[in-house]
């Protein structure tokens, strides 16, 4: 694999033709589909004690599985709850997981801490406050810990919002989505512009200044022009970091998503130039492009890590959080370790039943073999560079780089068309890298295609 590449060795493919490719996200590698029960409670339990030897600080992970309703685009873990007794008799069994974490990791440095969802600020203020009253006594909070929550701005108020900040929450996450109304009764979440803007406002007047935008397209009915008028409104309120994702269409995994008109959902290249025209509207404001679909201010720690060559990504997509240990507490939540994946019970009944039998609520995962790691190394290198050094990678995991060179024949197509290049044993995503770097990736996965469906590339 020491030689150039010729770029003249397969047919080039339509940009359309590769976006429409079904991959992964790559948020984990080996991907979730691929998990199995083999990874039980016990092994779990060794790999946490091995983290607790280990001395390093660790990442932890909140899932709260609840929603006052659900929208029809949603792709999450969660149900609807329109009473507090559900969510109360949840948190008192998060108490119980964090109390069998802790038996087994000891009184580890956390370095971030993140709520997901569902929506977390659906818990009670008096649960919440309980539960990271909880985590601060078993655990050893950094004091420099980002402690993140991903929040619903229709449930926003300034006195939820001095409550985080009393909490130590330091950064927000706001599922925006869009700010068109007619895409937004398409998808079910109705939230006028006002509704938005005063979430901000809140936020940064309780002290929270780190608020983050997450954003779609390719949802139903919307257009270009759409899109445009979402992101430039957006730059209004100065979101310090903007993320937009592709609407993943998935109704065989999320029944919910029947509830959109297929007939309603743009082409693959109407959604090609919807990314394509929110990324110039960003860019042209002076945001610093994160990846493939995050953008940051450019002081954020984020785009300072991805200058410094230290962008990271993980199952909250792109991050600084150089910590190799997540913990994930909470029904379905991932958590890897150096060793593996495990994932808690999906179904928060089954859930519950582990826990209150003493055992960590696992029921599938992943151990780390054969090249699992030395490609999950390439991918997130692709994913958050557009570039790997196939002989670096392969030497830090003492091999070479010849085991990689099927992976390299595949990517011919790409390179007859210019869109990669392959000098030596570098790889570089030249053209249309974020469209096309989940479809590089792909090629260096060697557990593709056995198993599970994805959504689009773009």
């Amino acid at each position: 694999m020491n030689a150039h590449v010729s770029p003249m060795t397969a047919t080039p493919p339509p940009l359309a033709e590769v976006a429409r490719r079904m991959v992964p996200r790559y948020t984990s590698y080996p991907t979730a589909p691929h998990f199995s029960p083999a990874v039980t409670p016990s092994i779990h339990a060794g790999w946490l004690e091995q983290v607790a030897k280990r001395g390093e600080a660790v990442s932890l992970y909140l899932h709260i599985p609840f929603c006052r309703s659900i929208c029809a685009y949603c792709g999450c873990t969660t149900k609807a709850s329109l009473r507090d007794a559900p969510i109360r008799a949840y948190a008192a069994a998060l108490h119980r997981e964090i109390a069998l974490v802790a038996a087994h990791v000891g009184r580890v440095r956390v370095s971030h801490l993140h709520w997901g969802g569902g929506t977390p600020n659906i818990l009670p203020p008096d649960c919440m406050a309980a539960l990271v009253d909880d985590l601060a006594s078993r655990f050893s909070f950094q004091l420099d810990m980002e402690h993140a929550v991903e929040l619903d701005p229709r449930h926003v108020t300034p006195d939820g919002a001095r409550q985080l900040a009393a909490l130590g929450v330091n950064r927000a996450s706001l599922g925006i989505q869009t700010l068109d109304p007619v895409v937004q009764e398409a998808i079910g979440r109705i939230q006028p512009f006002d509704v938005v803007a005063a979430s901000f406002l809140a936020l940064r007047e309780a002290g929270i200044n780190a608020v983050n935008a997450d954003l779609m397209y390719g949802l139903p009915h919307q257009t270009l022009p759409m899109i445009k008028d979402t992101a430039e409104r957006m730059l209004t309120l100065r979101p310090d970091r903007i993320a937009i994702f592709g609407y993943a269409h998935v109704p065989w995994m999320k029944p919910n998503q029947k509830l959109i008109d297929d007939a309603a959902l743009p082409s693959s290249e109407a959604r090609l130039e919807q990314a394509s025209e929110a990324r110039a509207v960003f860019e042209a404001a002076g945001y610093i492009e994160i990846g493939i679909d995050h953008f940051a201010a450019p002081d954020d720690p984020l785009a300072l890590a991805r200058q410094a060559g230290q962008l990271r990504r993980n199952f909250q997509g792109y991050t600084n959080d150089a910590a190799t240990t997540l913990i994930g507490i909470g029904a379905s939540s991932i958590s890897r370790t150096p060793q593996g994946f495990a994932q808690n019970a999906p179904d928060t009944l089954g859930w519950q039943r582990a826990i209150e039998a003493g055992m960590l609520p696992i029921v599938r995962g992943k151990a780390f073999e054969g090249e699992d790691l030395m490609r999950a190394d390439i991918i997130e290198s692709l994913l958050c560079d557009f570039a790997v050094d196939l002989a670096a990678v392969a030497s830090r995991h003492d091999t070479t780089p010849e085991a990689l060179a099927d992976a390299v024949e595949r990517l011919q197509p790409l390179i007859a068309a210019g869109f990669v290049a392959a000098d030596g044993d570098r790889i570089a995503i030249l053209r249309h890298r974020h469209e096309i770097a989940r479809v590089v990736a792909s090629e260096f996965d060697t557990y593709l295609g056995r198993g599970g469906r994805h959504s689009v590339a773009v």
